[in-house]
């Protein structure tokens, strides 16, 4: 059975991204480059904006602001260009240009579910926080990683992750820090049908 792992990259404040920022909000560093370098081999998940974006980068398109790609942005897209990718959208045509995706039409939460059941590696969202919060409300994620980088833009954030999720509990199952700034934690979770000292309805 394969595993459903959700992966964030977020500011303190739970942005996803902020304008006029550069990728990793500019403060990555050696021991968290070598970790990302060390992650098994996985399928990625993402829906039609992520898929977008990323394969926009990939095909040589900067991000807004930028001149050209920071050696470690283009590293992190080269890796994704390699990588399995699934991706879900009714509006993408097909085929689809940026290299070993795999365009699904059905209800994602329905075929990630058979994959899971029928898999037995390791799948992966990145980004998409539609399709990601999808994922865990029907009950389908394993393990909610996040890895938050020192900077709160309340500013400038923009994709609010957590809005419109439910309840959830997290029983953490890892933690690490890294280049003395970076913080990873990672949960089991467990979907609440309603808060602690909520009336159930």
């Amino acid at each position: 059975m394969s595993e459903l792992l959700v992966d964030f990259i977020t500011s303190l404040d739970g942005y996803a991204s902020g304008e006029g920022w550069p990728g990793f909000w500019g403060l990555e560093g050696p021991e968290y480059l070598a970790w990302l370098g060390e992650q098994p081999e996985a399928t990625h998940l993402m829906g039609a904006n992520t898929y977008r974006l990323m394969s926009g980068f990939a095909a040589g398109e900067v991000p807004s602001g930028q001149d050209e790609f920071r050696p470690e942005e283009e590293a992190s897209v080269d890796g994704l260009t390699r990588a399995a990718k699934v991706v879900f959208s009714t509006t993408l045509p097909n085929p689809l240009t940026w290299a070993n995706c795999t365009l699904v039409r059905d209800d994602a939460v329905e075929t990630v579910r058979a994959m899971k059941a029928t898999g037995s590696g390791l799948l992966t969202t990145i980004g998409s926080l539609s399709l990601a919060r999808s994922l865990l409300r029907a009950g389908l994620v394993d393990r909610f990683r996040v890895v938050m980088f020192p900077v709160i833009t309340g500013a400038t954030g923009e994709e609010r992750i957590y809005d419109g999720y439910p309840d959830v509990s997290l029983e953490m199952t890892d933690h690490r820090t890294f280049d003395h700034r970076i913080q990873l934690v990672e949960y089991r979770p467990h979907v609440l049908d309603h808060a602690p000292l909520a009336t159930p309805a």
